[in-house]
């Protein structure tokens, strides 16, 4: 597929409206949600809802912070956690209709902001160690969405054939926004992991660590029969890290974990999408 396909289907998959995940590609899968371990729960809500343009949604007792494309999950963390950097995930993006709005807004709002020489593209910084990359693209008829994970491995081909098997995942190249050239990704409908040996500050050579434990502690896929799915991927080789059981915080969610060859942990749901309701 060239290059230009996989921009076409990438801007078809990432652009669902609210209240919705994207939908789910031939394998029944799709973004479900991105899970965080912090300190301070409240702090973490208002970055994410009042300085990012989330929306506060709840599931029953399970709250869930709504992008479009992909639902931001807290949780009181029980002791200390390291930040993502260093980890296998390094950040992930979101991109916005008005970026200089965004920009005075999070200048108001005491929010620390990295930009390089690209006014359209940098990094804000959450609590907890937590960078979010952003992009400015005035033709999405959303405020905000959901871009892209971004994975740090040496084996990035690897990494790549490895999502695409497991998930369904198209594998392609995405156009770098910050420095020229072309970042290997693997699309799922909702986002577009990307792979990258390095990142600035990284040490070579240094094994990035697993995602356990740190404030980005894992993500989510949202799948079709999960039954179904789960089987299949035992079939290819890949191993759950338990059974597949129904979730404690939402009736008609069922959840099993498993772990990238990589290190990245990985839950994937079922029922996450069913209509949850507008917080108050």
């Amino acid at each position: 597929m060239s290059t230009r396909s996989l921009l076409a289907f990438a801007t078809l998959t990432l652009a669902p409206a609210w209240a919705q995940l994207a939908d789910p590609n031939y394998a029944g899968v799709r973004l479900g949600h991105i899970h965080l371990a912090v300190q301070d729960v409240d702090a973490q809500k208002h970055f994410w809802i009042d300085m990012m343009g989330g929306k506060l949604i709840k599931k029953e007792p399970l709250e869930l912070i709504e992008f479009p494309g992909v639902y931001i999950m807290l949780r009181k963390a029980t002791e200390p956690t390291k930040p993502p950097e260093g980890s296998v995930v390094n950040h992930f993006g979101l991109v916005f209709a008005d970026l200089p709005a965004m920009l005075v807004k999070w200048k108001a709002g005491g929010v620390k902001v990295d930009q390089g020489g690209n006014p359209n593209q940098g990094m804000v910084n959450a609590p907890d160690g937590i960078r979010v990359e952003f992009f400015g693209d005035p033709s999405i008829t959303v405020p905000v969405k959901m871009d892209h994970i971004h994975d740090q491995v040496a084996d990035v081909r690897g990494v790549q054939a490895w999502y695409a098997k497991a998930f369904g995942g198209i594998p392609g190249d995405r156009v770098r926004v910050a420095t020229p050239g072309l970042t290997p990704c693997v699309y799922v409908p909702g986002t577009n992991v990307s792979f990258n040996e390095t990142f600035p500050g990284s040490k070579e050579g240094l094994k990035p660590a697993g995602t356990k434990g740190r404030s980005l502690d894992h993500i989510g896929f949202e799948v079709k029969n999960i039954d179904a799915f789960v089987a299949k991927l035992q079939a290819a080789g890949i191993k759950t890290d338990g059974a597949i059981r129904n979730s404690a915080n939402a009736s008609g969610l069922r959840i099993v974990y498993i772990t990238d060859p990589w290190g990245t942990e990985i839950e994937i749901t079922e029922g996450l999408n069913a209509t949850p309701t507008v917080a108050p």
